[in-house]
């Protein structure tokens, strides 16, 4: 298998499609398939969601939520994917999925759902008795696994809050422990250093306070260790750690900028640099993001103007590699490999 590739889907009404990329030796990319999904997209440009489109833990599959057809599609992972699986989220408007071992959770943000599925080869199977309800009102940005999988963390932007739900061996989810976020409207996150939970905070979209703060997963208890460190940027909404932990990377949607956190071993979270990278410094639309699977590369997409940018990753600091354009404006979700 091939694994040097960048994925986006076009969330397009009509016809949802996976835009596959082959990813050069230096980072650079060149556009190589457009496969439909055999699902639809909602149309609706910035779609909002963190992992509407992961690669599986074993790198081999790509799934893909399809908001308007209420759908998952299972894809191989290749120069020209292939579609392995389509099969109903159990509820309406998947916009983040994730999964652990085999074990798939879909986030359905029009009933405020979550639902699971056991993943074979090429096959997505519900899984009975997983559906969990997350309650009238609520506003869930992101689902996914703590590392071991012993947990399942959802961000709730209406309330504020942090979701943990215990996952039994079984693959079912217990009773949920609700942490208030230390800044509102928690929207991405991503899990560094161990069992550190990172999430950004956009603050209602208030210019210039992005956040992001770190917490302490002990079991379903999310403790706060740092707590709204601000980065001067605004509408921070989506985050990526490197593999050894140290480094997390978050996009900022109204301004075009990168930043770069470091997480300590006890968790603790320092700003390093609030611009470490650019799309157009001042100019909306940069948003998913995602490492290569080897940690050389970070890429991100700037929706507003149809591109994928990337940057050479060394030790946290980012060096511009170039960008790609031709991509729809309805584009969202990006998993690199």
């Amino acid at each position: 298998m091939n694994a040097e590739h960048v994925f986006v889907q076009t969330n397009e009404t009509d016809e949802n499609r996976v835009i596959a990329f082959g990813r050069e030796g230096n980072g650079s990319l060149t556009m190589r398939a457009g496969v439909a999904t055999g699902g639809r997209g909602d149309g609706v440009a910035h779609l909002t969601s963190q992992g509407s489109v992961v690669l599986t833990s074993d790198r081999e599959r790509l799934l893909v939520t399809n908001v308007g057809s209420n759908d998952i599609s299972v894809l191989s992972v290749a120069p020209t994917p292939q579609v392995l699986a389509i099969t109903p989220s159990e509820g309406t408007a998947p916009k983040s999925i994730a999964e652990h071992d085999g074990l798939v959770y879909v986030l359905n943000t029009g009933d405020g759902s979550l639902v699971g599925f056991t993943l074979s080869a090429a096959e997505l199977s519900p899984l009975e008795g997983s559906r969990r309800e997350l309650g009238a009102g609520a506003d869930p940005a992101q689902v996914g696994f703590a590392p071991d999988g012993s947990a399942l963390v959802v961000t709730d932007r209406a309330s504020n809050a942090i979701v943990v739900f215990p996952v039994g061996a079984d693959g079912r989810l217990g009773d949920p422990t609700t942490t208030m976020s230390a800044g509102p409207t928690p929207y991405g996150f991503a899990f560094a250093a161990g069992r550190t939970l990172v999430v950004v905070e956009a603050f209602g979209a208030a210019k210039g306070k992005a956040a992001a703060s770190s917490y302490r997963i002990d079991g379903t208890v999310a403790e706060a260790v740092t707590e709204s460190v601000g980065n001067g940027r605004s509408e921070i909404c989506w985050a990526v750690a490197s593999a050894d932990g140290r480094h997390v990377f978050t996009t900022n949607f109204a301004d075009g900028a990168v930043s770069h956190y470091s997480v300590a071993s006890d968790g603790s979270l320092e700003l390093v640099d609030a611009v470490a990278g650019t799309a157009v410094d001042g100019e909306p639309g940069l948003r998913d993001e995602g490492l290569s699977g080897d940690g050389r590369f970070l890429y991100a997409l700037d929706a507003d103007g149809g591109r994928i940018f990337a940057w050479r990753v060394a030790d946290g600091a980012l060096e511009p590699v170039g960008s790609w354009n031709g991509l729809p404006a309805t584009v969202a979700g990006l998993a690199a490999s």
